[in-house]
């Protein structure tokens, strides 16, 4: 189970498999190596709506220099408005839908909407954030993970 706070016995990223809307398949442990922001959100969850552009401008400021975000749509969330989502706002990162839950259990279970995690290029989780987070210390803190060997 994971704490809300991670002191220095970090816990790892599970190794879940996930599929992107398109299509492809991937693995967590593909997102080694970069500082990486998983988001469990659901179109039906108005903070998760309303926290989406922050996210999106949060990617594509940090994207160039090794920082990754994932989007993953919790299972109850039907895949067409999720795919409709991701299409009207032009999501410029990986979206994937956690068709089995899998992905929500093996992170604590996700129970509540949004729900983010921050990952070290290590692929240890060092953040989680219950609710929107305050972007102006997310980005603090992706700067420090970015600038770590």
């Amino acid at each position: 189970m994971l704490a809300g706070c991670f002191g220095d016995d970090q816990a790892s990223v599970p190794d879940l498999p996930f599929t992107q809307l398109d299509g492809s398949a991937h693995r967590l442990s593909d997102l080694k190596g970069k500082v990486t922001l998983i988001n469990f959100w659901a179109t039906s969850c108005s903070t998760c709506v309303r926290e989406m552009p922050q996210i999106v401008s949060t990617h594509q400021k940090y994207h160039a220099q090794g920082y990754e975000t994932l989007a993953v749509a919790m299972d109850y969330d039907p895949p067409a408005y999720v795919a409709a989502f991701a299409q009207s706002r032009q999501l410029p990162f990986r979206v994937a839908i956690d068709h089995d839950g899998k992905l929500a259990q093996g992170f604590g279970p996700v129970q509540l909407t949004p729900t983010t995690f921050v990952v070290n290029k290590q692929g240890k989780i060092v953040k989680r954030y219950v609710g929107e987070p305050d972007f102006k210390a997310l980005h603090t803190l992706i700067e420090t993970l970015l600038a770590e060997g």
